[in-house]
């Protein structure tokens, strides 16, 4: 049987990176759907139905080929922290974050529709982060660093690691996909 075609579901800088650095091969066509349109769920289940939805619309679009899709959430206790959609909403999440040890969570789903083939996963890392300036945080919103960020920093970012006192666990999934459990999952479905 040949090998399926791969798709990430995301368009994600991020995650392009990981899976590129990783050796994998594969076409980007990310999910459309309305992240905020969800029941209320603790923020390990909502990464896992977020990555499950994003999955779903693309196996849907190409039942053949191997669907990768991922949703990563910053959880401080209940309360799940998504991308902020501004500056205002940027500089107010890393002011509740500054100080903190918060979790890291991705949900992965893996799926190939004419397989009936589907896989998930929620992953977790920790992150303590420091107690963070106005003039810090000021800095780092105007630099846009956060954009498209949940929690709105990434930990890759040259000023975002004066920001992490320490990290524990995958330390791809506080860039925003495991690359321990990705390849676990894409090799169970053949790729």
């Amino acid at each position: 049987m040949p090998t399926p075609r791969l798709i990430l579901a995301s368009a994600s800088p991020r995650r392009r990176e990981l899976l590129l650095a990783a050796g994998y091969l594969f076409e980007i066509h990310p999910a459309d759907i309305d992240e905020e349109n969800h029941p209320p769920l603790a923020p390990p289940q909502l990464a896992e139905f977020l990555a499950v939805g994003k999955a779903a619309v693309i196996a849907d679009r190409f039942p053949d080929c191997v669907i990768l899709a991922a949703d990563t959430v910053v959880a401080l206790g209940n309360l799940a922290i998504g991308k902020p959609p501004d500056e205002s909403a940027a500089t107010q999440t890393l002011q509740l974050l500054s100080g903190t040890t918060h979790q890291v969570i991705t949900g992965i789903c893996v799926e190939h529709r004419s397989r009936r083939w589907l896989r998930q996963a929620i992953v977790s890392s920790t992150v303590v982060m420091k107690n963070l300036s106005a003039a810090e945080i000021e800095k780092y919103v105007q630099s846009d660093q956060w954009r498209g960020k949940a929690g709105g920093y990434g930990i890759q970012d040259p000023t975002s690691e004066q920001f992490v006192s320490s990290t524990s666990g995958s330390y791809s999934n506080i860039m925003g996909l495991p690359m321990e459990m990705t390849a676990e999952l894409l090799t169970a479905a053949g790729i």
